[in-house]
């Protein structure tokens, strides 16, 4: 049988893939548990989005999001090592969903207020969850040292981008259930 537990993080630390131990508290785990949690998220979107392009997408992105994980998992304080990262053909895939979504959608002329269909509103939620996820990775990143690395400016773009495929994404799902966006009132 499996154990589904080791007891090794009861003191508060944490192994990362880097080998180094470190505290649970520490910025690099705030950023890969925010990642986590926005794959989680897409995993709960998963089952309101009835379109079969962009589960095929949202699967991809949540492929992705792992190796984002567990690149942040083999840095370390003294030095980067990505065995795990974003390829170019990832973030070509998001910009072109990104652009084919859009190619659909009427002019956008005013912010739009996350509501809207079972499926949109769960997009909207996972592009709040992808910014701070990107915010959080942002300052893992600058606190190690590893802001400025080439091995993760692909993680960077990447993370970039994912909000703004939620987002149309999201506008996409209320389209197609034929809701009309909510703006707000100033």
């Amino acid at each position: 049988m499996s154990t589904y537990y080791t007891g090794k993080g009861d003191s508060g630390s944490t192994s990362i893939i880097s080998g180094s131990k470190i505290l649970k508290d520490q910025k690099i785990i705030e950023a890969i548990g925010d990642v986590d949690e926005l794959n989680s998220v897409i995993g709960i979107a998963l089952l309101y989005v009835h379109d079969k392009n962009l589960g095929k997408q949202l699967d991809r992105v949540q492929n992705v999001l792992f190796h984002i994980g567990a690149s942040l998992a083999s840095v370390s304080s003294k030095s980067g090592s990505l065995r795990w990262g974003v390829k170019k053909e990832d973030i070509e895939s998001l910009e072109e969903t990104i652009n084919e979504l859009g190619r659909k959608l009427p002019d956008l002329r005013k912010f739009v207020i996350p509501a809207g269909s079972d499926g949109a509103v769960r997009l909207h939620f996972a592009r709040a969850v992808a910014r701070r996820a990107e915010r959080k990775v942002i300052a893992a990143l600058r606190e190690c040292g590893m802001l400025e690395s080439r091995d993760y400016e692909n993680v960077l773009r990447y993370l970039n981008r994912l909000s703004s495929f939620f987002f149309v994404a999201a506008l996409y799902m209320n389209m197609k259930k034929g809701i009309k966006e909510k703006n707000p009132t100033y």
